[in-house]
C-alpha cells in the first residue's frame, strides 16, 4: 500500500469507504423490506383468526365454522379437542399441545420453508380457547432473493462509477501539488521574503501553503533564536573565560607567594564554577526545548525531600552573610499524590529560586520557602526581603539571558538563565510560574498540577 501513488491510495480508500457505506445502506434496505413483508404476513394471519375469535366469544359452546380455502388455522376448544386444523404437518407438531398464549413467532418446516405463526388466547365463559394461524414466508423469501440480485448489481455499478469518479477527482485535486512542490524547491530559510503562493480559494492546498509558510516562519524564528542564544552564550562566557585566563596568568606570577597563589586559585575556581553552571543551564534548556522531559513523575514526599535538601544548601551559601533561610510545609495526609515532574528537576527549581533570593537580600536578610500540597496541585512559594525587581522587568524575567539594568544578580555575575530554566521546567510539567513584588522583597510562585 505504501508503494502506491497518492492518487491510487485516495481512490482505493474512497472505494473501501463506499463499499462499507453502500453495503450498510443495502443491508438496511433489505432488513426493512424483510420486516415489512413479515409484518404483512403477520397481519394476514391475524385476519385469519379474527372470525374465529369473534365466533367463540359470541358462541363459546358451539363448534366453530371451517376456515376459508387456503387459510392455515389451528383451533383447540377449552376441553382440549381440536376443532379446526389446516396446518401443515410440521407446523401442527409445533402448535399441538402448545399452551394458549398471545404470541407471534417464526418457524421452519423440514423443507426449510419459513412460516410466521400468530397465536391467540381467548377467554370465554366456557373456558379458554387456543388458536393459531400461519402464513408461509416463501413468497417473502422469493421477493428478498430477487431484491438481493438487484441490490448486488446496483452495488457493483455504483462502485465502478464511484471508483472512476474518485480517480478523476483525485487527479484534478493533486495536479496543483506539483506546481506547489516546484515553487517550494526555490525557497530558502534565510530569505524572509520568499513564501509559497496562497491561492484565493479556501481549499486544502491553500491551507497547506499557509501551514508551510507558518512552518518556515517558525524555522526562521528558531534559527534566529539559536543564533541569538549562541551569541549571548558566547558573550556570557567571554567574561569568565577572560577572568580565568587573567587569574591563571597572575597565579604564574605568584608561585613564590603561597597566600596570593591560593587567592588566585580560589578566584579561578569561582570562574570555572560560573562557566560550569552556565554550560549546565544551557544543556538543560536545550534538552527541554527538544522535548526530552519524558514521562517522569515524582511523589509529593519526594518533592518535599528535594525542597529540604535545597534549603540546606541555601543555608550553607547564606551562612557567611547571616541570611536566615526558613521553610514551611503544608501537606495533609489525604492530599498525597504524584506530579508530572522529575524529582531532580524540582530540586533544580528550588536551588535556582533560593540561590537568586540569597544573592538578592542584604546581609542579615530573610528568605522563606513554603510548599503547599492540595488535592489538585503542589504550590511552591519563595519570598525574600530583598529589593525586589523593577516592575517593567517582571514580564521579561523568564526570558533567557534577561537581566534588569539594576540586576538582582549583578553582584554575583548571574547569567540570566536561572529563571528561564525554572520556567522551562515548570511549563514542561504543565504548571505555571509567577513573579510579583511585595511591600518588601520578591515572591515567586510555582504551581504544578497533580497527575
Amino acid at each position: 500500500m505504501r508503494r502506491l501513488s497518492v492518487r491510487a491510495r485516495i481512490t482505493i480508500g474512497s472505494l473501501l469507504v463506499a463499499v462499507l457505506l453502500f453495503t450498510l445502506a443495502f443491508a438496511i434496505i433489505r432488513i426493512q423490506v424483510d420486516g415489512l413483508l413479515t409484518a404483512v404476513n403477520t397481519t394476514l394471519a391475524e385476519a385469519d383468526l379474527a372470525s374465529f375469535r369473534q365466533d367463540v366469544l359470541s358462541q363459546p359452546l358451539e363448534p366453530v365454522d371451517p376456515p376459508a380455502n387456503g387459510s392455515l388455522v389451528y383451533v383447540r376448544s377449552p376441553s382440549g379437542a381440536v376443532q379446526v386444523n389446516t396446518m401443515p404437518h410440521d407446523i401442527h407438531l409445533v402448535v399441538n399441545g402448545r399452551p394458549a398464549a398471545n404470541e407471534q413467532f417464526t418457524t421452519k418446516t423440514d423443507e426449510n420453508v419459513r412460516f410466521v405463526v400468530v397465536g391467540y388466547r381467548v377467554n370465554t365463559s366456557a373456558g379458554t380457547w387456543s388458536m393459531w394461524a400461519a402464513r408461509s414466508e416463501e413468497p417473502t423469501d422469493l421477493a428478498l432473493s430477487g431484491l438481493d440480485r438487484v441490490l448486488l448489481i446496483s452495488l457493483l455499478v455504483l462502485l465502478a462509477g464511484f471508483a472512476v469518479a474518485s480517480w478523476l477527482l483525485a487527479s484534478a485535486a493533486l495536479r496543483p501539488v506539483a506546481r506547489l512542490r516546484t515553487r517550494a524547491e526555490t525557497l530558502s530559510v534565510d530569505d524572509q521574503d520568499v513564501r509559497l503562493p496562497i491561492g484565493e480559494a479556501r481549499d486544502e492546498l491553500a491551507e497547506l501553503a499557509r501551514t508551510l509558510n507558518d512552518f518556515l516562519d517558525r524555522v526562521s524564528q528558531s534559527t534566529q533564536r539559536e543564533k541569538q542564544i549562541v551569541s549571548d552564550a558566547a558573550h556570557e562566557m567571554r567574561t569568565p573565560l577572560a577572568a580565568l585566563r587573567t587569574q591563571l596568568e597572575l597565579a604564574h606570577d605568584d608561585f613564590g607567594n603561597a597566600a596570593e597563589l591560593e587567592r588566585q586559585i580560589v578566584s579561578a575556581e569561582w570562574s570555572v564554577a560560573r562557566l560550569s553552571s552556565l554550560a549546565d543551564n544551557l544543556l538543560e534548556l536545550s534538552r527541554l526545548d527538544a522535548g526530552a522531559s519524558g514521562a517522569a513523575s515524582a511523589s509529593t514526599d519526594e518533592l518535599t525531600s528535594e525542597l529540604l535538601s535545597a534549603v540546606d544548601r541555601a543555608r550553607l551559601v547564606a551562612l557567611p552573610r547571616s541570611v536566615e533561610v526558613t521553610f514551611s510545609i503544608d501537606q495533609p495526609g489525604q492530599d498525597a499524590g504524584r506530579v508530572a515532574i522529575d524529582a531532580g528537576a524540582f530540586g533544580r527549581i528550588c536551588d535556582n529560586l533560593l540561590s537568586n533570593a540569597v544573592a538578592a537580600v542584604a546581609t542579615g536578610g530573610a528568605i522563606e520557602a513554603s510548599l503547599h500540597v492540595t488535592r489538585t496541585s503542589v504550590r511552591l512559594v519563595v519570598t525574600d526581603d530583598g529589593p525586589g525587581m523593577p516592575a517593567d522587568f517582571i514580564p521579561r524575567a523568564f526570558e533567557r539571558f534577561a537581566r534588569p539594568d539594576d540586576s538582582r544578580t549583578s553582584a554575583t555575575g548571574g547569567s540570566g538563565l536561572g529563571l528561564a530554566l525554572v520556567h522551562a521546567i515548570v511549563v514542561a510539567a504543565g504548571g505555571t510560574a509567577l513573579l510579583r513584588n511585595r511591600d518588601r522583597g520578591l515572591e515567586v510562585e510555582i504551581v504544578l498540577p497533580k497527575m
